[in-house]
């Protein structure tokens, strides 16, 4: 293993900015996979899973488990400044990086950011970022492919090798074409997007359990040899099939009775809606459909027209 500098930035008032990467191979190897962590200063889990699977890859490394003509690029964070400061976003501007790209190495902060990072990965045959889930609460871990061009397609059926339970698929809205992943796609990578349960804090047992998932393709697509547990056939979902439960009359206390995960018929309760003031049921969540739970509201306190839960339905 070789720990490189992808991209560095002068800063004005700390230290310079830099991109590191381990690197595995080498460097003009015909075949390539690179894993791209945290592009938010929140996104902890995300830095971690990567950490964790270095020193896995390392291991193999030595074992001389790793294939001889194959590059691995593992880069836990592309924005560890917003990670020190504990900011989600570039503090100064409040951009996304993961909305600047291709990037432009002329531009903003946060476009040469995405231009440093683009420019090393994107020639990748396959790229793997880990995401965040766009809202808050608990989920099932799963991978996503989002429609780009054809190679979509092929990437659908490669992405049952992570081994996750759900393979969920979405057609990209105007600001995804700034994203990592869809980028990756116009330039003919392999993409995928995988979303672990935790964002900003850490749980080991979801790490172990994304690093299987990723050391399983890595084995299928012939870069490492891994025997890697725990894996299960895949559900294709669409995003779009999913069906929302909204807390459509009132904000209050949430109160919820099942969990991600859980087989939830027709009719169910699943949460009830409590008065702020004197903890009378405003409000009673029941499933529309049979399905099992994919997300789940999880903070104390639900708004008014607020996701509570998405539900993969059951097909018969």
């Amino acid at each position: 293993m070789r720990k490189t500098t992808l991209f560095t930035l002068d800063t004005p008032y700390r230290e310079p900015l830099s991109i590191c990467a381990a690197e595995f191979g080498a460097p003009d190897a015909p075949r390539s996979i690179a894993v791209v962590g945290s592009t938010r200063g929140n996104e902890i889990q995300q830095t971690f899973i990567c950490a964790q699977l270095i020193e896995r890859l390392s291991a193999a490394e030595e074992r001389g488990l790793l294939a001889q003509d194959a590059r691995i690029l593992v880069i836990p964070s592309a924005n560890p400044f917003s990670m020190n400061i504990g900011e989600r976003f570039w503090p100064v501007d409040h951009t996304d990086i993961n909305r600047m790209f291709p990037g432009y190495d002329a531009g903003e902060t946060t476009q040469r950011i995405a231009a440093g990072l683009f420019e090393a990965v994107k020639d990748c045959d396959f790229g793997i970022s880990l995401g965040s889930y766009y809202l808050p609460g608990d989920f099932l871990t799963h991978v996503r492919v989002t429609h780009a061009n054809a190679i979509s397609d092929e990437s659908l059926q490669l992405a049952d090798a992570f081994g996750f339970p759900y393979v969920v698929s979405r057609m990209p809205s105007s600001f995804d074409t700034t994203t990592l992943n869809y980028n990756w796609q116009v330039w003919n990578t392999h993409a995928f997007t995988v979303l672990a349960k935790e964002t900003d804090t850490i749980n080991q047992r979801t790490a172990t359990y994304v690093q299987n998932g990723i050391l399983r393709f890595m084995n299928a697509m012939g870069f490492v040899q891994s025997r890697s547990m725990g894996g299960s056939l895949a559900v294709h979902i669409d995003e779009s099939d999913l069906v929302d439960v909204r807390s459509e009359n009132a904000g209050g206390f949430f109160l919820r009775n099942v969990e991600s995960g859980e087989r939830v018929v027709e009719g169910q309760t699943l949460a009830v809606v409590a008065d702020g003031f004197d903890g009378h049921v405003r409000e009673t969540l029941r499933a529309p459909v049979t399905g099992y739970v994919f997300f789940s509201h999880t903070a104390p306190l639900i708004n008014q027209y607020t996701i509570a839960f998405k539900l993969v339905p059951e097909v018969a």
